[in-house]
């Protein structure tokens, strides 16, 4: 704990980037997921093509793909931004599935009446289909953001890595600093912990109809 509380400012404003590359990933990823999730649940073909894609792009070991990004994006090798494309990457990964299944299973019988009512596909899919399947993307957008949380840190083997700066920190030092170490898992722990449970919150805000109970009581 001395070696926390002597060193608490940094750990707030590392805390603070660390959360910055993250979570940028995640509203990205998610944005670019929805058009290719909804494309996978309308067309056979893509469906074909996007899913297998997806997944093995989530195959592509982290520090392989932020060392390739430089390359791939003509950045330079410190530019948290190919911490931040490759996290991306990883969060359209996962989320392409999930949403093209959320989408998938939303009863024909809802889609049918709501085309009945004169909504248009794009109009259906923002009006009906994809509120019925928030439960589901907040799920995978909960997933894709514990998981960025822990891979931000080996970003710091090429120099960019939020927290992960501790971690690297502490075991170069001799005798290994496991303070500094611990306080740095920790801190990424807490942060995770925190993100997800505001996920949460948010999933069942967006959600009211599915805190309702048989009797109408939420």
């Amino acid at each position: 704990m001395n070696w926390v509380w002597a060193n608490f400012d940094r750990l707030v404003e590392t805390s603070l980037t660390h959360l910055w590359l993250a979570l940028v990933p995640v509203v990205v990823g998610t944005l670019v997921s929805l058009p290719l999730g909804w494309a996978a649940a309308r067309s056979k073909v893509a469906k074909a093509i996007l899913i297998p894609v997806s997944s093995l792009l989530y195959t592509i070991p982290s520090i392989a793909l932020f060392v390739i990004m430089p390359v791939v994006l003509g950045t330079k090798i410190l530019d948290p931004f190919n911490v931040q494309a490759a996290l991306t990457v990883y969060t359209v990964a996962l989320l392409v599935r999930s949403i093209a299944d959320a989408l998938t299973a939303v009863p024909e019988s809802v889609t049918t009446a709501a085309t009945a009512m004169g909504y248009r596909p794009l109009g259906r899919f923002f009006a009906v289909e994809l509120p019925l399947a928030v439960p589901v993307l907040v799920a995978g957008v909960r997933v894709a953001s514990v998981s960025n949380m822990s891979l931000v840190a080996v970003g710091q083997l090429i120099g960019v890595g939020g927290l992960g700066f501790f971690l690297l920190d502490g075991a170069q030092t001799s005798p290994p600093n496991f303070a500094e170490i611990i306080a740095g898992i920790v801190a990424i722990v807490l942060l995770a912990l925190v993100v997800d449970g505001l996920l949460a919150l948010l999933g069942r805000l967006l959600t009211p109809w599915a805190r309702v109970g048989p009797g109408g009581q939420a």
